[in-house]
């Protein structure tokens, strides 16, 4: 979700919310103690060089169990960071602590705004060296077939 998308979502919302995957609720009371913008400049392993940019929101829950963010106290956030901090309409990424700090991308079902989980990938699949039938392992444990040693699938 784009941080444009969030703003005409939150000029119409009454509350805000927001939910894992796994249909668990992030505290009524958390906070957001971060709307940022987060560079990654890196090297993949084919050797490109690529930037990233992100909107960044950090999401935190406080023994305060009465605080509501309201959807116009974080227009007034966002509206903010945007004035200080230059931000672009970028992709939102948002922190979470659920046991470790998570790193979520951002969505919504039409009533909660939803963190859903971030995955890995090669970015040089044509340059990675993996073999295209070893890329697909993965799809076995979907078709219940066990890898075993020796066996001709692994």
């Amino acid at each position: 979700m784009k941080l444009s998308e969030i703003k005409k979502i939150l000029d119409k919302a009454e509350e805000v919310n927001f939910q894992l995957e796994n249909g668990e609720m992030v505290p009524d009371h958390f906070h957001v103690t971060e709307v940022g913008v987060v560079t990654k400049d890196f090297i993949d392993c084919g050797g490109t060089v690529r930037h990233e940019k992100a909107v960044n929101f950090q999401l935190w829950n406080a023994d305060d169990t009465e605080h509501r963010l309201k959807p116009g106290k974080l227009m007034n956030i966002i509206g903010l960071s945007e004035k200080v901090l230059g931000m672009e309409d970028l992709e939102i990424e948002v922190e979470y602590q659920a046991g470790t700090i998570g790193r979520y991308d951002l969505g919504h079902d039409g009533k909660n705004f939803m963190l859903l989980s971030k995955k890995t990938a090669c970015l040089a699949m044509d340059k990675c060296g993996v073999p295209q039938e070893k890329l697909q392992l993965k799809n076995l444990a979907v078709s219940n077939v066990v890898c075993t040693p020796g066996g001709s699938c692994c």
